[in-house]
């Protein structure tokens, strides 16, 4: 695999990753706001969903990330910090 190719792949897991991010923030933020108890329900699968998914996608970004390197990246390093990791 190319160095092109394997930088691509990450930055596309970089993206996929703060999409994630901002879903997540957007559901965390109406759960137990509405009055039906079904609808805060399906709010709260929705919130876990994401975060499942969020850290599938960071499991993953870790495995593409160079072997040489022993620190994260510091974009990296950030973005696991701002979601609580």
């Amino acid at each position: 695999m190319s160095d092109e190719y394997a930088r691509g792949r990450r930055d596309g897991l970089r993206l996929a990753l703060s999409i994630l991010e901002a879903e997540e923030a957007k559901w965390e933020a109406l759960l137990g706001e509405s009055p039906s108890w079904r609808t805060n329900a399906t709010r709260a699968i929705r919130h876990k969903a994401y975060q499942v998914a969020r850290k599938r996608v960071q499991t993953a970004l870790n495995r593409f990330l160079p072997k040489s390197e022993s620190a994260l990246p510091v974009e990296v390093a950030s973005m696991i910090e701002q979601a609580g990791l």
